[in-house]
């Protein structure tokens, strides 16, 4: 066959029938809808996450969170006596929850809490279809899990993105933590109204109860309060609040919760708060409080945008200085000083002025205004009917002040009282006959300082009458004229430049040259008395004598003597060197004042005036001191053997230590035969000093015992003349001695202790000169006394050899106790047991 005859093959492929099952499915219209569908989910997805979840905060942070706390005040016996808070909050762990209190919260917030995984699918749908009818963003549809996340992570704005936040966030928190964990973060954060963050603050806070001994009803009130505390509020809203309150015990008893019995007996029950009030934190050592929360807020800031510890949101827990029994001896013997001082001179008018609008109750505790002193209270004036006016308390009870009871005359104006008040006016009353009399809060004031010299802790401070009356504080804040107090450093400085006690100065005339400008000043002594002539140092120290301490300030040379008011830090920078700032011409504060006697007691050695010991977080780890260590075995029930644990002083000496117990030991004789003679029946070793100002404007006592010094000052707030009888001997000393009677009853009768190398020598108290064969007597005016000296500074011992001075020494030897010429100083010395 030839090639011709080979037949010709065609061949063509074709697609088998149908082409797969995904290209079959592709043809179909529903399933390109649903692939569309898909595509716009997975978008929908993609956009949420990069809208909304990406940006959303960790879950994991609460894990670790920690709720705003309070700042907790401990005294020095370790009791908390006050705290810091804007917002009240005691954070409890879910196991220390009443599981009632948890049911009465699940009823009113979530019944089905334990059940879902954040979410209520339903009510969601539910809510959202109102929302759409109604046009506006659904309320009330949130889970406790999505509570406790808008409340900790999302914040509270009212829209569909919050709630899409939150809703992710919930779900996210249902996979971290526990159902338990969640329920303690809702109960520790919500806000439930009266400053009270968290259930159990609400608890003190509506009921002055803790959460375990609250009753069913009371429970359930508190689980109505986070739909809104206003709402529900017990005075205003009564029967609003009772009604939603059964509400709650219904949804508890249709979700088997509690039985019937339960259900009946408490909505029977009345509301059962309390009238809002001061949290009682907040009653005790008001200036010393404000002492630590200002120093507290120096350190740490205020709110938790400051630091960890901030004072308001740290939970930290201060340990001061405070001796509460001393802060009530102190403010009263000031108060009573104040009052004494002030009596019979007039009303000096309100102590405050609110504007009445709906509420005088409201318009009351809005001004934080209250007076604590004995039975007075402070009342606002609502509206004068008859003879009488209505006023009303902070509790919501009111009285009368009839007009008898407010007859006293106006400082300054005269009329009455009862005539001056108008509505609105905050007055000081007093209950008396079953109505209310008018009160006065002294114009006059002053500050109060009581401090450990020993340590420079601050045991007490009290710094004007009331501190909710009058916020400013004298006692650190107030500078004033020290008067005549100062003169005890400026004796000191003459000490260290080779002066002694025995040194003899003229009481006489004393004029220096000023310039051309200013001519010559001629000084003169407190009430123009004429000088005495030459007397020793510490008769002039005794006796207050200005123009012995002039000369001995120019002798010693005034750069020496401001150098030493600025060492010993009763100023805080260094005085001009003029010879007026040896009389008191500068301003300190009492706070400098009472410090600067402690360094002298203290031999010299340099302190710090603390109200704060340590600072702990709310873990109760010490954050400040940074240095700070605890003092081992010191808190031991008893002793084990071993010594005494001391603390190591590093104090650096700023005062010659012989120098600073030669004027505490002339101090001493201030207090026996010199201007605070007032203060000798308290029958103990006391140093201390008197002072007037130029006016006198202010009056002044610094002094106290080995263990506790004092010091205070009284004046008007715009220094004006107290009167010319007015001195510190007269009115500032007494108040000393009444703080210290009761403040010294237990405390023992320590001397105070000469450092070493003082030499104690018999002296002749009116020349200075050595005596040989009479002794010191317990008469505070015995003629032969124990002066201190340093070492070979004391003046050479002889006998006596004129016929007058012999007749002074057998005088005296009258009076002493016959004693063998053969024994020493020191035998005497060591019988006696010390100098007082």
């Amino acid at each position: 066959m030839s090639d011709d005859d080979t037949p010709s093959i065609n061949l063509k492929i074709k697609r088998a029938p149908g082409g797969g099952v995904f290209a079959r499915l592709r043809k179909r219209w529903w399933f390109r809808v649903l692939a569309v569908l898909a595509l716009l989910a997975g978008l929908m997805v993609f956009l949420l996450w990069l809208l909304v979840a990406r940006n959303l905060p960790s879950i994991d942070k609460l894990r670790t969170y920690e709720p705003p706390l309070p700042t907790y005040v401990r005294s020095v016996d370790g009791l908390p006596v006050h705290s810091y808070a804007r917002e009240r909050r005691v954070q409890l762990s879910y196991a220390e929850y009443p599981p009632l209190l948890v049911r009465a919260y699940m009823a009113a917030e979530d019944r089905t809490f334990f059940e879902h995984h954040g979410l209520d699918f339903p009510g969601l749908v539910r809510a959202t279809l109102q929302g759409i009818v109604s046009g506006e963003t659904p309320r009330g549809t949130s889970t406790i899990t999505q509570q406790v996340a808008k409340n900790l992570l999302v914040g509270n704005e009212s829209s569909y993105m919050r709630k899409l936040k939150e809703g992710i966030l919930a779900w996210r928190m249902e996979d971290v933590l526990t159902k338990q964990q969640i329920m303690e973060l809702y109960l520790n954060s919500i806000e439930l109204g009266r400053n009270a963050g968290g259930v159990e603050a609400a608890s003190q806070a509506y009921f002055g109860k803790e959460l375990d001994q609250l009753t069913l009803a009371q429970m359930a009130y508190l689980a109505i309060l986070p739909k809104g505390p206003a709402n529900y509020d017990p005075d205003r809203n009564t029967q609003r609040a009772l009604d939603r309150r059964n509400w709650v015990l219904g949804q508890m008893l249709q979700n088997g919760f509690i039985d019937q019995a339960q259900h009946d007996g408490a909505v029977a029950a009345p509301l059962g708060t309390v009238p809002r009030q001061t949290p009682k934190f907040e009653r005790v050592g008001g200036y010393y409080m404000e002492e630590v929360r200002r120093q507290l807020i120096d350190k740490f800031g205020e709110t938790d945008k400051d630091g960890p510890y901030s004072v308001y949101s740290g939970g930290l827990w201060v340990r001061t200085s405070l001796d509460p029994k001393l802060q009530e001896y102190a403010q009263k013997a000031l108060r009573d000083g104040l009052l004494r001082y002030d009596r019979g001179r007039g009303w000096s008018g309100s102590i405050g002025r609110a504007e009445i609008k709906s509420s005088w109750q409201q318009a009351l505790l809005n001004t934080n205004i209250g007076v604590d002193y004995e039975d007075w209270r402070a009342g606002i004036a609502i509206q004068q009917s008859g003879a009488g006016w209505q006023i009303g308390f902070d509790d919501g009870s009111t009285g009368t002040l009839p007009e008898y009871a407010a007859a006293m005359p106006i400082r300054g104006k005269g009329g009455h009282a009862f005539d001056a008040i108008e509505a609105g006016d905050i007055l000081a009353v007093a209950p008396e006959g079953g109505a209310w009399a008018l009160r006065n809060v002294p114009k006059v004031s002053g500050g109060m300082v009581v401090e450990d010299p020993r340590t420079g802790r601050v045991l007490a401070m009290q710094g004007g009458f009331d501190s909710r009356i009058q916020a400013f504080n004298r006692a650190t804040q107030a500078l004033r004229q020290p008067g005549s107090t100062i003169k005890p450093i400026v004796y000191a400085a003459a000490l260290e430049q080779g002066m002694t006690p025995a040194s003899i100065i003229v009481d006489g005339p004393f004029c220096v040259w000023q310039g051309a400008g200013l001519g010559q000043k001629c000084f003169r002594n407190f009430g123009n008395m004429r000088g005495a002539g030459p007397h020793t140092m510490r008769w002039g120290i005794e006796q207050s004598r200005n123009l012995m301490t002039v000369q001995a300030a120019n002798q010693t040379g005034m750069d020496h003597v401001v150098d030493m008011i600025q060492r010993i830090g009763v100023s805080k920078g260094k005085f001009p060197p003029y010879l007026s700032y040896a009389l008191g011409a500068g301003e300190t504060t009492v706070m400098r004042m009472v410090n600067a006697y402690s360094i002298l007691v203290n031999h010299g050695r340099a302190l710090n005036p603390t109200v704060i010991d340590f600072v702990q977080n709310r873990r109760g780890e010490v954050i400040w001191p940074e240095n700070w260590r605890a003092c081992e075995g010191c808190n031991a029930p008893d002793w084990n053997g071993t010594p005494m644990p001391r603390p190591i002083v590093r104090a650096r000496q700023i005062v010659d230590p012989l120098s600073a117990y030669q004027i505490v030991h002339i101090t001493e004789g201030v207090i026996q035969r010199g201007t605070a003679t007032v203060l000798r029946d308290l029958d103990r070793p006391l140093m201390g000093k008197t002072g007037t100002s130029t006016g006198p404007t202010d009056v002044w006592f610094v002094g106290g015992s080995p263990q506790m010094l004092a010091g205070l000052y009284i004046g008007y707030d715009s220094p004006t003349n107290l009167g010319g009888y007015a001195q510190g001997g007269t009115i500032a000393a007494p108040i000393f001695k009444e703080f210290a009677i009761p403040a010294y009853k237990d405390m023992e009768k320590i001397p105070f202790i000469a450092p070493a190398g003082i030499r104690m020598v018999r002296i002749d108290r009116a020349s200075g000169k050595p005596v040989q064969g009479s002794w010191p007597t317990s008469d505070p005016l015995s003629p032969v006394i124990w002066e201190a000296f340093k070492p070979e500074s004391e003046p050479q011992r002889r006998r006596r050899e004129n016929d007058a001075v012999q007749a002074d020494a057998k005088a005296v030897e009258k009076k002493a106790t016959p004693r063998s010429e053969t024994q020493s100083d020191s035998d005497f010395l060591q019988r006696e047991g010390g100098i007082y």
